[in-house]
């Protein structure tokens, strides 16, 4: 299994508030693979910090309304 990454997102529930956006519209908006966008929503991908950016003005959202960092001290909780 692979290791989850210490950003999380609300990007699967942004989506779905967006009328269901797929994944495929998402990444065709930020100019990523579909497979992109499924391994940032699963954790298992940290986008640049261009491509945060660019997901979060998709949904008008500030950086921090869509990741979030969870410290390692806080990650076994």
């Amino acid at each position: 299994m692979a290791k989850k990454l210490p950003i999380t997102n609300s990007i699967r529930r942004l989506r779905f508030d967006a009328d269901e956006m797929t994944q495929q519209a998402l990444a065709e908006k930020v100019g990523v693979t579909r497979q992109t966008i499924l391994a940032i929503e699963a954790a298992r991908y940290s986008p640049t910090l261009e491509l945060a950016f660019k997901i979060a003005e998709v949904f008008g959202k500030e950086l921090g309304e869509v990741f979030q960092y969870v410290p390692a001290s806080e990650q076994t909780k």
